[in-house]
């Protein structure tokens, strides 16, 4: 058995009254995969900002190679080879990729006057042949996907010829073949001996790459087992320590009920084509397909987000153009973004406020705001979705991502929207909090709202939905009933049955 690479004792943290992280320990071998497993606000991704110099201790102590070392700051672990890759990408959109992995590092010339754009563009190259990337150097990281940005960012990564490897949610944007290329990246890491730390909420995936799982829960440490030694419903028990919901298949919903939306013939230049379908009250409308297929360039057009080239959207009977997002709300829609920092919050404003933003009218009189009427609110909302939350007054950076997600659908519960649409509503959010969020679904559908779902998780589509519409390179593919018999081998077959195959 190796020495450990890293071991963290005692580890404290405190944030604005929260007791993040409590005599927490975690222990790291070289070259072993130890993931880490445990709620949202359990403290994972905490204690690795503290073994990365982002946070500081209040107490405890860390060894590396088996000296105590002090981590006071990036750099300082950087030095050490310790990098963490994490969940929000950290990259310069407008800068190269070559660029962005060498950024403050890049060679120079001319005694140090001139960079090296050669040398520069050369040593990327070689990085991401490594790892068998088709990216250029050249090429601007605004311009790729969510998925190659985050190849990025483990190559990044890789360039400080990193020890100890830190991975929060590293495949959360990556497509199967995606995943499979950082699966053999890692394994060879595994073998030049780096430590790798793999944080997910995917148990399969665990099960597949990990040698070791330390679990979490409320900021302290529950246990370390091999995984070979141990089952999923072990882990998820220690992880969550409650009783999950587990729902049979949504009961059948009658078609001749009302229909609240209606998109006729919708188009926006290459993302779509011809997008028809109908969403009844109570109805849960599952919206699947690969990377790529169109389904949040649907949604976002429906919501007046982006703006269709052709067809017709109409509200309760009534046709309505989408010309914004305020249009749409006015109209009793309201969604969830699959970004949730970038266009579901205000990270920098409390809790209470991303409650009331989109319902201010509700909470003023004669230009007044009624800063009670708010709180109360926010209190109702904090509680109804057991957001964890120290209080109302909260700022939602402080909060951990599902209890962000919390707080969106909190936002469109109190504008009182009837039609909402959920898109990846449970990406990057634990297994309880998951439960959680299914069991809100199906009240919302029980108490009449109607429900635009879009998931890349086939189970979860197939447990909530009443109705699955398939989408495949911007198009409709089917428009399925989910009767208790459909499979996720149907679906998958229309996500991946180009145009010409659907007229053959």
């Amino acid at each position: 058995m190796s020495a450990p690479l890293v071991n963290m004792r005692g580890i404290e943290k405190h944030f604005a009254g929260v007791h993040a992280l409590n005599d927490c320990r975690f222990e790291l071998r070289a070259g072993e995969v130890h993931a880490l497993v445990g709620e949202n606000g359990a403290g994972k991704s905490t204690l690795m900002k503290i073994l990365t110099g982002v946070y500081q201790m209040d107490a405890g102590e860390i060894e590396f190679k088996g000296e105590l070392v002090p981590i006071p700051d990036t750099k300082a672990a950087q030095k050490l080879g310790i990098s963490m890759i994490h969940q929000e990408l950290n990259l310069a959109p407008d800068l190269t990729v070559a660029q962005n992995i060498f950024i403050g590092r890049e060679p120079r010339k001319l005694a140090g006057i001139l960079l090296d754009d050669k040398k520069l563009n050369r040593q990327a190259e070689q990085l991401l042949k490594q790892m068998n990337l088709d990216i250029e150097p050249t090429a601007l990281v605004g311009n790729l996907t969510v998925a190659k940005q985050q190849m990025v960012e483990i190559v990044k990564a890789i360039s400080y010829e990193s020890q100890a490897l830190i991975m929060d949610e590293p495949t959360a944007a990556l497509s199967d073949s995606e995943i499979e290329e950082l699966f053999a990246m890692i394994d060879k890491l595994r073998l030049r001996g780096v430590g790798i730390v793999y944080i997910s909420h995917r148990m399969a995936e665990l099960q597949r790459i990990s040698d070791r799982i330390t679990v979490m829960r409320d900021g302290c440490y529950i246990d370390t087992v091999p995984t070979k030694e141990t089952t999923v419903d072990r882990i998820i028990a220690m992880m969550v320590g409650r009783e999950l919901y587990h729902s049979a298949s949504p009961e059948s919903l009658s078609q001749s009920g009302e229909v609240v939306l209606e998109v006729k013939e919708l188009s926006r230049g290459h993302a779509f084509k011809k997008v028809s379908f109908q969403l009844r009250k109570g109805e849960i409308l599952g919206l699947s397909g690969l990377i790529g297929a169109g389904r949040t360039e649907v949604a976002r057009a429906i919501f007046g987000a982006d703006r269709a080239d052709s067809g017709e959207i109409f509200v309760r009977g009534k046709k309505v153009k989408m010309s914004n997002p305020h249009q749409a709300v006015n109209e009793g829609i309201g969604y969830l973004s699959e970004d949730r920092k970038r266009f579901g919050c205000l990270v920098e404003l409390d809790v209470q406020s991303n409650v009331a933003i989109s319902s201010f009218r509700r909470f003023s009189k004669l230009s007044w705001m009624s800063k009670a009427r708010i709180r109360q609110s926010a209190e109702s909302v904090v509680e109804s979705l057991k957001v964890k939350t120290p209080s109302v007054q909260q700022t939602m950076r402080n909060l951990s991502g599902g209890n962000q997600q919390k707080v969106i659908i909190g936002k469109w519960l109190t504008k009182d929207c009837d039609i909402l649409i959920f898109d990846e509503p449970t990406r990057g959010i634990d297994i309880g909090a998951k439960s959680e969020i299914y069991k809100l679904l199906d009240s919302l559908a029980q108490q009449g709202k109607s429900i635009i779902m879009i998931s890349s998780e086939l189970p979860e589509i197939l447990r909530l939905s009443h109705r699955v519409l398939v989408m495949c390179e911007g198009r409709l593919t089917a428009d399925l009933v989910n009767d208790g018999k459909l499979s996720q081998e149907t679906i998958m077959q229309f996500a991946t049955r180009r145009e010409e195959e659907l007229h053959a």
